[in-house]
């Protein structure tokens, strides 16, 4: 399947970089949030063409919220900021990856991170 070129909201992103992105039918690519000098995965959000263009241009992660259908920008509200050092595509330009100065707690729940609560056991055969 190519990149879709249909977006639900407006979008300043650079045109080459919509044209090259693969996003979900709802308009949008899944942004993974990663440490940038120790490589820890902090959450995944999701980012829509205005969304990536907003983290771009301004040094500040933002995302879309599925639930509440509005940017956010992370920080704004628990004073947890993302500051962008790089953002790159993955090699199918499906999925966004945000390199960030993370200040406090990634998680909503206060956690460093979205991914060290709940650790699944590995069954080895």
């Amino acid at each position: 399947m190519g990149p879709m070129t249909s977006t639900p909201r407006p979008s300043d992103l650079d045109p080459e970089i919509a044209a090259r992105l693969k996003r979900s039918p709802d308009g949008l690519v899944p942004a993974i949030a990663q440490q940038y000098d120790t490589g820890e995965v902090l959450m995944l959000g999701w980012m829509d063409d205005e969304a990536l263009h907003r983290t771009l241009t301004t040094g500040r992660c933002t995302y879309w919220s599925r639930s509440r259908q509005e940017y956010w920008v992370k920080g704004d509200t628990s004073g947890h900021f993302q500051y962008v050092k790089s953002v790159a595509l993955d090699c199918d330009a499906d999925t966004v990856l945000v390199k960030v100065d993370q200040v406090g707690a990634a998680c909503h729940t206060g956690a460093r991170t979205c991914f060290d609560a709940d650790v699944l056991p590995l069954t080895q055969p």
